[in-house]
């Protein structure tokens, strides 16, 4: 077996059948297999995912037992020469295990590889490319230092900013929610440390293959990760999860920082829930509404009012829906008339009429915080955004 692929799902359904099905579409003629762990969700993922893909391996947790341990069940179970590690909430193109497979075999140095993020608005995710989290490297991130110095490699070491993202790297940590390993580095190295529940484990896997003589690197080959850690940054419940973990891995590789670390990992916390319970009060805290005035379908015409009738019951106040007829235009052309685009709220692409690979680009090519994408599935009448 060339590929093994791990998907660990908790109440996720529609997004785990997404990633499946873009799966299902860039393993067609490879050597692979895929195992879904699911830790006892309460939405039937397992009884629902499983008619829709028999060649799947279905693992059914009665308890949810975490992300690294979910994980490593599945990992003892596969067999190929490469595993990866695949987050329910990411979409990947047709050719890209082509690419990562060809990029291992032909570097044999490389542990683990992780690949270019984008979020639900194309916007590139900074956890994609990361440094160690070491107490200097996280004092500046904690005090903000990374964010005053962006392109200092001595202050804003910690998300990599100052490297192109738009080129390959090598790097020193990956994140969960794509890391494609290779098995000698992962046997060496020694499999996901189920200490850590949630966050946390990517830096310490990434970290010991380094440490058993591999390197790790990045690739600027796109993918879609809908929630990403920016969407929970400011949330303090995730400030303490992830602090939380990142204390384990200094008790683990820092011992002599880790009382130093905890004393600023608590007051960074405390200044978050602080500034979070100001900011409730004060009103900052409400998010903006989300304006959806102009629709765009992608898709085949015979497909239009199916999408259309879907997409304007989760979207009452849209103003204007526009087809984009894939039967006499290409995808390509709608990113060539990018200032066309511009004008759009909302973009839906209509799956499978689009392929993954058209959508990721296009997302890519047409980054905007104000447009909202969505991927209508044809099949089921599901839209995911």
């Amino acid at each position: 077996m060339k590929l093994s692929i791990i998907i660990v799902n908790y109440n996720v359904k529609y997004f785990t059948e997404q990633c499946l099905n873009s799966v299902r579409a860039a393993t067609l003629g490879l050597e692979t297999e895929v195992f879904v762990v699911d830790n006892n969700s309460s939405d039937d993922s397992v009884n629902y995912l499983k008619p829709l893909f028999p060649e799947v391996h279905f693992i059914a947790n009665s308890d949810n037992p975490g992300f690294a341990k979910a994980n490593n069940q599945a990992i003892r179970q596969s067999t190929g020469e490469y595993v990866l590690l695949l987050n329910p909430d990411t979409i990947v193109g047709e050719e890209l295990f082509r690419s990562l497979l060809y990029f291992m075999d032909e570097h044999p140095e490389a542990g683990a590889a992780g690949v270019k993020m984008i979020d639900g608005h194309g916007v590139f995710l900074p956890e994609s490319k990361r440094a160690y989290p070491s107490p200097w490297v996280s004092f500046c991130k904690i005090f903000g230092l990374a964010k005053i110095f962006p392109n200092s490699p001595k202050y804003a070491k910690y998300a990599l900013p100052y490297l192109d993202e738009n080129k390959q790297h090598e790097v020193e940590v990956l994140a969960g929610a794509f890391m494609f390993m290779r098995r000698a580095a992962l046997d060496k190295s020694g499999f996901l440390d189920e200490d850590f529940f949630m966050y946390g484990e990517d830096i310490d896997l990434s970290y010991r293959i380094v440490q058993s003589g591999f390197k790790n690197y990045y690739l600027p080959e796109r993918i879609l990760h809908y929630k990403g850690e920016s969407t929970k940054k400011s949330d303090v419940k995730y400030i303490k999860s992830f602090y939380g973990a990142m204390l384990i891995f200094y008790r683990k590789h820092y011992p002599e920082s880790s009382f130093l670390m905890q004393s600023l990992i608590k007051s960074a916390v405390l200044g978050k829930a602080t500034l979070s319970g100001i900011g409730g009060k004060l009103g900052f805290k409400k998010k903006p509404q989300v304006k959806h005035n102009r629709l765009l379908i992608l898709c085949n015409e015979a497909h239009f009012e199916q999408a259309k009738s879907a997409l304007t019951k989760l979207m009452p106040e849209l103003e204007y829906v526009n087809l984009w007829d894939l039967d006499s235009e290409h995808v390509m052309d709608a990113i060539c008339r990018r200032n066309q685009m511009k004008g759009f709220t909302d973009i839906a692409f209509c799956y499978p009429d689009v392929r993954f690979e058209q959508m990721l680009l296009f997302m890519d090519k047409m980054v905007n915080k104000k447009t909202n994408y969505h991927i209508f599935n044809l099949q089921n009448n599901c839209i995911i955004s």
